[in-house]
Formats: C-alpha cells, sequence, structure tokens
C-alpha cells in the first residue's frame, strides 16, 4: 500500500492510494468462504459447492467490494491522521483513469481533496467592536401591555355604528339588484380596506339596519379573488358577469376590543396569582423584554463580529472549481431539483461561500476561546425560540407537556437542529467574547435598532 499527498497551491489537494494484492488478498479470501457457507447452488448441498465455483460466480464483486473497502479506509484514517482540514468529501480525481481490476495488482486510485485556507485570528482586549444596548422605556413596555391586551382580546357585536379607524367588520345580507340575481346572507366585508374612493365613501357613517348600495366590481377593480370572494362565486363562475350595483343591509356591526388590564389578564399571561398588579405586572413585562432582548443583542453584536473578524482576515483562497463540482453532484443526487445543476450552483455558490467562510473563521475563534457545543445547549436554543414564538401569539404560560411534544416533533428536523446548533454556538460566542474584546457600548431603542438592522440586512443584499 503505498498513499501519498500533493497539495502545491494548498488548498487543492490530490490523494493517491496505491493497492497491492496482499492489502486485499484476505479480505476476498474471507468473504468467499463467507458466501460458501451461505451459497445454495443447485446440484450441492449448502456449504458444499466447490470454491473454484464460488469463485467464479462471486469472485469479482468480492474483490471488488475488498477494494472498495480498503480503498475507503485507508484514505479516511490518512485525512484523520495528518489532520487536513477537507471541506465537503472526497471526489474521484479527474486525473483518475480507468482501473481494469480484472487485471493483476496494482490498482491506483486518485482523488481531489478541497483543502481550508490556512489563516490566523486571534481577538483580545485590544479589539473593540460596537454592542448595542436596547432601552426597556416605558413606551416599549406599553406597547408589550397592549400586545397582551389584544391577544386576549374579543370582538363585541353590539357596536351599532361603523367605525373605519377602529378595523370594524360589517356583515349582512347581499342582494344583487338584477334580476335573478345572487342573493346571499352573512357576508362579511371591512369597508375600509377598499382601495377606491367614491365606494369606499359609500360606507361613511353607517349605522345597523342600513342598507348600503355600492358596485363590488368597481370597488375592487383589479382584485378579482376579493370579489369572488365576497359574493362567494365557485370557481367556475364568471366574476366579470357580476358587474352592477348590489346591496348590504348591515345586520351586525362587530369591533375589537383589547381585554382590560386586570388581574384576569394578569393570571392568563403569567398563571394564577404570578402577578398581583398593575406595577408588578409591568415590572414582570421589563424582566422578560430584559432577556428577550440580550438576545436580539447578542445576535447583532455576532454580526458585528463576524464582520469584524472578516475584515481581520482578509481575502481567502478557495478551490472554487472542485467546490462548485463537488456541489453540482450534490445538486444532481437531489430528487426535488428539477434545474440544470450547473444553473443552480453558479446562482447558489457565492451565497455559499460567504457563509462557508464564515464558518470557519467562526470555528477557529471558538477553538481558541475553548467555546463548544453540546446537545444539552442546542435543546436548549429550541425550548428558547419555540417559547419565543408562542409568546408572539400570547401563549406565554404554555404546559410543558406541549412544549416538549412540539420540540420532540421538530427535532426530528436535520435542518432543524443544525440552525440550532449554529445559534447555539453563536450565543455562547457572544457571550465569551463579550468578556475577551473592549464593548463600545451603545444605547439606543427598540426602534432605532430595528431600523438599523434592517438597513444592515438591506445593505448585505445588495
Amino acid at each position: 500500500m503505498k498513499v501519498s499527498f500533493e497539495n502545491p497551491d494548498k488548498v487543492n489537494g490530490l490523494l493517491t492510494i496505491t493497492v497491492e494484492e496482499e492489502d486485499f488478498k484476505n479480505d476476498v479470501e474471507k468473504q468467499l468462504k463467507d458466501y460458501r457457507k451461505r451459497a445454495n447452488i443447485n446440484g450441492f448441498r449448502r456449504g458444499q459447492a466447490p470454491m473454484g465455483l464460488i469463485k467464479k460466480q462471486f469472485g469479482a464483486s468480492a474483490k471488488m467490494d475488498a477494494i472498495n473497502k480498503v480503498v475507503s479506509d485507508t484514505l479516511n484514517k490518512y485525512i484523520q491522521d495528518n489532520k487536513i482540514n477537507m471541506l465537503g468529501r472526497p471526489m474521484p480525481s479527474e486525473k483518475q483513469t480507468p482501473v481494469d481490476l480484472d487485471k493483476e495488482a496494482p490498482y491506483t486510485f486518485m482523488f481531489d481533496i478541497a483543502v481550508a485556507p490556512e489563516f490566523d485570528i486571534t481577538l483580545d482586549s485590544n479589539d473593540t467592536i460596537d454592542y448595542y444596548d436596547i432601552k426597556v422605556d416605558d413606551e416599549l413596555i406599553d406597547r408589550q401591555v397592549m400586545a397582551f391586551a389584544r391577544n386576549a382580546g374579543h370582538r363585541d357585536t353590539t357596536v351599532k355604528d361603523y367605525d373605519p379607524t377602529a378595523n370594524d367588520i360589517l356583515k349582512g345580507d347581499l342582494r344583487e339588484l338584477t334580476e335573478n340575481g345572487i342573493v346571499e346572507s352573512g357576508v362579511t366585508i371591512m369597508p375600509q380596506y377598499i382601495k377606491v374612493d367614491d365606494q369606499k365613501k359609500l360606507f361613511e357613517g353607517a349605522k345597523l339596519g342600513d342598507i348600503i348600495t355600492f358596485n363590488p366590481r368597481k370597488a375592487y377593480a383589479d382584485n378579482d379573488a376579493e370579489v369572488r370572494s365576497l359574493l362567494r362565486l365557485k370557481d367556475d363562475d364568471d366574476v366579470n358577469a357580476h358587474t352592477g350595483d348590489f346591496t348590504l343591509q348591515i345586520t351586525e356591526i362587530s369591533r375589537f376590543v383589547p381585554a382590560e388590564v386586570n388581574q384576569e389578564l394578569f393570571d392568563q399571561v403569567y398563571g394564577k396569582d404570578a402577578v398581583k398588579s398593575e406595577e408588578e405586572f409591568r415590572a414582570k413585562i421589563k424582566e422578560g423584554l430584559t432577556a428577550q432582548l440580550q438576545g436580539d443583542e447578542d445576535f447583532e453584536f455576532v454580526q458585528d463580529l463576524r464582520a469584524y473578524a472578516e475584515n481581520k482576515v482578509g481575502d481567502l483562497t478557495f478551490p472554487d472549481a472542485l467546490l462548485k463540482r463537488m456541489l453540482v453532484e450534490n445538486v444532481k443526487d437531489d430528487k426535488n431539483n428539477k434545474e440544470n445543476p450547473e444553473d443552480v450552483v453558479n446562482r447558489s455558490y457565492e451565497p455559499s461561500l460567504k457563509a462557508l467562510r464564515w464558518d470557519l473563521i467562526r470555528n477557529k475563534i471558538a477553538l481558541a476561546n475553548e467555546v463548544k457545543v453540546n446537545d444539552e445547549d442546542v435543546r436548549a436554543i429550541a425550548v428558547d425560540t419555540a417559547r419565543a414564538q408562542f409568546a408572539q401569539y400570547g401563549m406565554t404560560n404554555l404546559p410543558d407537556e406541549y412544549l416538549q411534544n412540539y420540540l420532540n416533533d421538530m427535532m426530528k428536523r436535520q435542518d432543524y437542529v443544525e440552525a440550532c446548533a449554529n445559534r447555539a454556538l453563536d450565543m455562547k460566542l457572544a457571550a465569551k467574547l463579550k468578556t475577551v474584546v473592549t464593548l463600545n457600548h451603545k444605547e439606543v431603542s427598540i426602534d432605532d435598532f430595528n431600523k438599523m438592522v434592517e438597513e444592515k440586512n438591506e445593505a448585505a443584499k445588495a
């Protein structure tokens, strides 16, 4: 067995394995003996067929299996023993010539290895990175109080006068003013979303019991789907067959009413008697917002850290042609892909390379600072993410059993687990590096913070 590795440009490696007969001979003989024990061949009792017959029938496949195994084991062991920082997987080399296994050994196998570029980066107190502290002020707390109140609110159906500013919903009986026209009861409409002003004005000052004459086709001139939904048309009905006026007799006006800020709301949000006054409620909200926003602050810190670290590292050289060839093969293996693999790779290569570059830099920083992620970290991030998602809908007091069942389903998805692992690494890296680098603290409002993040995201897309 001979193994050689060439890497003249530091990123395009060529690993060559030369296999001699003694490297696989014993494995072939062992396989053939196993075949003989199990083989059912006409004219012979099980396990009693002549070895010559076994070799004739199974010798070629046994030889191929043994050679493939020894090559695979040797390839992986060499990469591991020599600490080659490989990107992706080994690819059969473009320099490989056909191997005829019917001939006697030796056999030569060549593999192209994409090697990660070498670079150094250290971070310490001499490195200054911005850190944005989001103010949790009364205005922000007021917003959250209203959000909780709205989540626990209800629709009041005793309203007598239509108010477009209150997002009222009108319910009534719709009648087309033509012979044998459409007649529908219980139709709902929100006139404030009509874009044609002269049609919208017809509903101004409307009261319960009023009959409004309007033209749906004119009201929703560019929205066939809206007209079709309002008139309850079937898929094969012609929407343009109903261009005249309709009347709507209002039978109900419903208005959304937020819940009162009282003990009932406190209990619904935080559990029975966990909070007993509005002051305690606001304090609890502030505590939750502070913890929640720290996650946003840390996430933005990691983005700024990324920009800083990438700038400090500078340009890196990658084995582009080899990586693209590898990606093309991945796309070809995707049964759901209907596009030309080369087109897919050409479109996605640059974003993928940016992500790979940061992944390499981040991992080196994490290694230098002894930051590691385990299964418990991944699960904790998954729990926090799920709780935040449910909290957006006012479900802050979710039963633990329900949450765990939800997570068990989500953790079966590999993409979800990888996303949580990346998030866990980012958060642990942020916690560690906040004690390593010098932080340039900047206090901002939530609105200014969100605007800044949006602008950065737009700039990144450009």
